[in-house]
């Protein structure tokens, strides 16, 4: 019998609060609406549901600069709200983790309204501040990662703070122990109302170089981005001094000795360093985070052998830790477009789905996939998202994979009577909810049938993986467990390809394209966008 902690292996389910279902009339979404639509969440078979950010906040990310830790944003409804979401989530038997956003908070938050009046108040050393070199210019060369220098002048204190982000999200200060406290304090807050865990928002930006040093440049070929545009300046520097510090490792144990107090609670941290598979690693390793994930999948690139060889530097340095996978999220296009197009295949979003949730790991599943939803086109009037309307039009932002979620064919999609805060396309109404529900052959009965299936596959939730050399466009590898092992393999092409099985005696068990793929001899034969699980 398996006795490994819930997460291992688990499903989650992200919601983007916003664009799930608008109660209120002002379309926005809000924590009524999740609790309105969590029987069908949980109609999905996934373990566990992720919320962004809920708190309270002037929005000028959308919820990631927090003005208060503790509180709910009206616009989202009343912490009463948010504890009738958790009551009725675990009674349905669904996981509840909420994001934080440990590395800084909003210029709106009342710690940084002290910190920025003068340099000697209770917080004045609460967040990032520097002086001025003898130019006046600021005192390194860090930029952010939203466009632009990294550093913002305050006529009060005559100093320069630092924000990674927007100049809105003030740098928090986590070499002063009375931060790191604070931020102790207010997990604790939502542990003792229940949460069963916490998606931790790019945990290894929590600490800068003491030292102020500046950062090297980058040559222009390796100016690959991850999880930010390649034509952002950002992509010119190696971030080596304002994330991922040494100092950062004594604080996560921190963070998980408070967690290992209560039963259960667990953490999945999002990391984007210079070599995130290394980072992702070092963090989960002893007594750090239980899971860690980054944005190697959620790029561009395609196919399998980069797919094959970065989950194998993962587990080759993960000797402790466990994944987390997942190819959508918030902030990246949606990956039937990414990686299929304009017009995606219903099959290449069922391949995808499996794909994922066939690695060992956990995965993040992003609201609206299990829809097979493409990237919405969101035309420069009615975008939102500060960081696509700055790098416009070579970059478009965020907005395209954060419209509204289709629950129905009709104008408002089903999600507000309101104007909805962004445009829901036609093509997505197309593929909503209620149009979705009733047929067999949909994405979304797809995805439950899946997710049902593999719940009963103990090599597919907790165990191990060898990779089969199967040459492009296949993917495959073997997972095994408590004596069941399974080979999965997958077409991630939209021509049919043919994969010479591994040593063995193979049985087919499921697949998509139609019927089960037959296994004829010692090959099978994959159609578009095709996939095998098969017994041995």
């Amino acid at each position: 019998m398996n006795h490994s902690p819930w997460w291992r292996g688990a499903v989650i389910y992200q919601i983007y609060p916003r664009s799930f279902l608008d109660t209120d009339g002002d379309g926005v979404g809000d924590l009524p609406g999740i609790v309105d639509r969590l029987d069908y969440v949980a109609s999905l078979g996934v373990d566990a549901i992720w919320i962004s950010p809920f708190f309270k906040s002037p929005m000028a990310d959308f919820g990631y600069d927090i003005a208060d830790q503790r509180a709910v944003d009206p616009l989202f409804g009343t912490l009463d709200d948010f504890d009738r979401l958790l009551a009725k989530a675990h009674s349905l038997g669904l996981k509840v983790m909420i994001d934080q956003v440990f590395s800084h908070t909003s210029d709106e938050h009342a710690w940084f309204r002290e910190s920025r009046q003068d340099r000697t108040n209770p917080r004045a050393d609460w967040y990032v501040w520097a002086d001025a070199r003898e130019d006046g210019t600021p005192p390194n060369n860090w930029l952010s990662i939203f466009g632009g220098v990294a550093w913002r002048w305050e006529p009060r204190r005559c100093q320069y703070y630092l924000h990674n982000f927007l100049s809105s999200q003030p740098q928090l200060n986590f070499h002063n122990p009375e931060v790191r406290q604070a931020t102790l304090d207010y997990i604790g807050f939502w542990l003792d109302r229940g949460v069963d865990g916490f998606r931790l928002d790019s945990i290894n930006f929590c600490f800068h170089d003491a030292q102020l040093r500046d950062n090297p440049p980058k040559p222009a070929e390796q100016r690959v981005g991850r999880g930010f545009s390649a034509d952002n300046p950002y992509a010119f520097q190696y971030h080596w001094y304002n994330n991922t510090q040494p100092e950062n490792l004594p604080f996560l144990e921190q963070v998980r000795a408070l967690l290992d107090r209560y039963p259960g609670a667990t953490s999945l941290g999002e990391i984007s360093s210079e070599d995130s598979l290394a980072t992702t690693a070092e963090y989960t390793s002893g007594k750090r985070l239980h899971m860690g994930y980054s944005f190697e999948l959620l790029v561009d690139d395609f196919s399998a052998g980069y797919i094959r060889g970065t989950v194998s530097r993962l587990e080759a340095a993960m000797a402790e830790g466990w994944p987390c996978w997942a190819v959508s999220n918030h902030d990246v296009r949606r990956a039937v477009t990414r990686w299929g197009g304009e017009n995606p295949s219903p099959q290449l979003a069922k391949m995808l789905v499996a794909m994922v949730c066939s690695l060992r790991g956990s995965v993040c599943i992003y609201q609206g996939e299990e829809l097979g939803l493409p990237e919405a086109d969101v035309p420069f009037e009615a975008l939102q998202d500060p960081y696509g309307i700055t790098f416009w039009p070579n970059f478009k932002g965020r907005d395209g994979c954060r419209t509204p979620m289709p629950w129905t064919g009709a104008d408002d999609a089903g999600f507000s009577t309101g104007a909805p805060w962004l445009p829901v396309p036609a093509g997505h109404r197309a593929l909503s909810v209620a149009a979705q529900d009733g047929d067999p052959d949909s994405v979304l009965n797809a995805f439950r049938a899946f997710m049902r299936w593999r719940r009963e596959q103990p090599a597919l939730v907790h165990g191990s993986i060898a990779f089969v050399d199967a040459g492009e466009p296949v993917l495959a590898f073997v997972r095994e467990a408590g004596g069941q092992r399974l080979l999965a393999a997958f077409n991630l092409s939209a021509a049919p390809a043919t994969l010479r099985l591994p040593p063995g005696s193979w049985m087919p068990l499921q697949g998509n394209g139609g019927a089960v793929p037959a296994i004829e001899g010692a090959q099978v034969a994959l159609p578009a966008w095709g996939f095998l699980h098969a017994a041995g």
